[in-house]
C-alpha cells in the first residue's frame, strides 16, 4: 500500500506550483463522478435530476492512464456510485493506472443487496488500496427517511451496514464509515445521529456541512445551518470524538475531521478562505460527461476530456485552468467543502502539525 510519506514529500512541490506555477503537478486528490443518477431524493441535493452522456469505461481508462500515479486519494462519487453498473471495473481501472493509497466511495445504502458484494470485489481487485465505504446517515429512523426522501431508507442502510461490517472481518483493506450531511433539517438532532453512529461498530463517523454547490444544483437553497447552531452542535460532536480511540486509517481521518470542524466554524464566521485552497492544484474532479473541475462547488469548466483525446494534462495545464487558479488563489471564493479541505489542511503547516500531533498522541 502506498505510503503517506510520498504525499508529504510532494507538499513543497505543490506549494511551488501554487505560488509560481512550477513545478507543474497533477492532483493528489481526485474525485471521479461516473454518473449523477441517484435513487435518493434528498432535501439537501438535486443531483438526481441530472442526466449526462456518461463516460464509458474505455474512456475512463484512457483518462486515468494520462493521470498516472499522481493521485493518492481517489473518491468515486455520484449521484449514487453503485447505480453505475461499471463501478467495480472503474475502481479496478483506477487502481491499475493510478495505484491510489485510498479509494473512498460514499453511498446511500439503498442497494443493500448489491453494495457489499461490489465492495468485496473492489477490495479484492485493488489489494494495495485502503477501500473506505461511507454510508450516509442524516437522521435516525423515520427522520433519515424524511430527509433522504425515500421511505424505508434507514432500514436498508442498517442492513447494508451489517453486511459491510461482516465483510470487514474477512477483508483487511476495507474500512466502513458513516457520513452525515449537517443541514437545517437535522442540526437540532445531530447528537442523536452521532450517538447512533458512534455505537454502530463503524470505523469512523464523519460529517460535512450542507452548502450550495453547482454540482448538486443547490445554489440559492437555504440548506446551510446558521453559525451559532452549527458551533454548538459541532462542539458537542468534537468532544465525543476526542473521547474515543480510533484505529488505522480512521485515526488519521478523525484527526483531520476535528480540524475540519474547526475550519468550518471559522469559514462561517469570517466568510473568507481561512487557509489557502489548493483546488485546481492538488485536488480536482472529473464529472460524468468528461468535464474537469477544480472542485464541485464552483464547478469551473476547465475543459472536456473528450475534446482533447482524453489527455488530462492538456486541460490541467491549459489557460482556462490557469485562470481558475488565479481566481481561487486570489481568494475570490470560499467554502467548507470537506473533500478539498483534506488537501488544503495537509498543505497548511500549522493545521497539518496539529493533525499529526493528534494522530500520534490521541487516546
Amino acid at each position: 500500500m502506498r505510503s503517506m510519506l510520498g504525499v508529504l514529500a510532494r507538499i513543497p512541490l505543490y506549494f511551488g506550483f501554487r505560488q509560481v506555477g512550477w513545478p507543474r503537478m497533477l492532483p493528489i486528490n481526485l474525485t471521479l463522478s461516473p454518473s449523477p443518477r441517484c435513487n435518493s431524493r434528498c432535501l439537501t441535493c438535486n443531483i438526481w435530476m441530472k442526466r449526462e452522456t456518461e463516460l464509458r469505461l474505455d474512456e475512463w481508462d484512457r483518462i486515468l492512464s494520462s493521470v498516472g500515479m499522481a493521485p493518492y486519494w481517489i473518491t468515486v462519487s455520484g449521484g449514487e456510485p453503485f447505480l453505475f453498473e461499471g463501478v467495480v471495473d472503474l475502481c479496478e481501472i483506477a487502481y491499475r493506472r493510478c495505484r491510489p493509497g485510498i479509494i473512498n466511495i460514499p453511498t446511500n445504502g439503498l442497494l443493500f443487496n448489491r453494495i457489499p458484494e461490489a465492495a468485496r470485489q473492489i477490495a479484492r481487485r485493488c489489494p494495495g488500496s485502503q477501500l473506505i465505504i461511507n454510508l450516509s446517515l442524516d437522521g435516525v429512523g423515520q427522520e433519515h427517511d424524511r430527509i433522504r426522501g425515500v421511505p424505508g431508507n434507514f432500514v436498508k442502510s442498517e442492513n447494508c451496514l451489517a453486511e459491510l461490517l461482516a465483510l470487514r472481518k474477512e477483508t483487511p483493506n476495507l474500512a466502513v464509515g458513516i457520513h452525515t450531511v449537517v443541514s437545517v433539517f437535522n442540526i437540532d438532532r445531530l447528537d442523536q445521529v452521532a450517538e447512533y453512529a458512534l455505537a454502530s461498530g463503524a470505523d469512523q463517523f464523519i460529517t460535512e456541512i450542507a452548502e450550495p454547490r453547482v454540482e448538486l444544483d443547490t445554489v440559492g437553497l437555504p440548506i446551510t445551518p446558521d453559525r451559532e447552531s452549527y458551533d454548538r452542535a459541532i462542539d458537542r460532536l468534537t468532544a465525543r470524538i476526542a473521547q474515543r480511540d480510533f484505529q488505522g486509517v480512521a485515526r488519521i481521518t478523525e484527526a483531520f475531521r476535528i480540524e475540519y470542524y474547526r475550519l468550518v466554524k471559522r469559514v462561517l464566521q469570517e466568510q473568507r478562505q481561512v487557509i489557502p485552497c489548493y483546488a485546481g492544484w492538488a485536488s480536482a474532479q472529473i464529472y460524468a460527461d468528461g468535464t474537469v473541475w477544480p472542485c464541485c462547488v464552483r464547478a469551473d469548466n476547465l475543459g472536456n476530456l473528450r475534446e482533447v483525446e482524453y489527455d488530462f494534462r492538456k486541460i490541467w495545464f491549459a489557460d482556462q485552468a490557469r485562470r481558475a487558479r488565479r481566481s481561487i488563489g486570489s481568494r475570490e471564493c470560499y467554502c467548507p467543502l470537506a473533500n478539498a479541505s483534506y488537501t488544503n489542511m495537509l498543505h497548511h503547516i500549522p493545521t497539518a502539525s496539529r493533525v499529526g500531533m493528534r494522530v500520534l498522541f490521541a487516546r
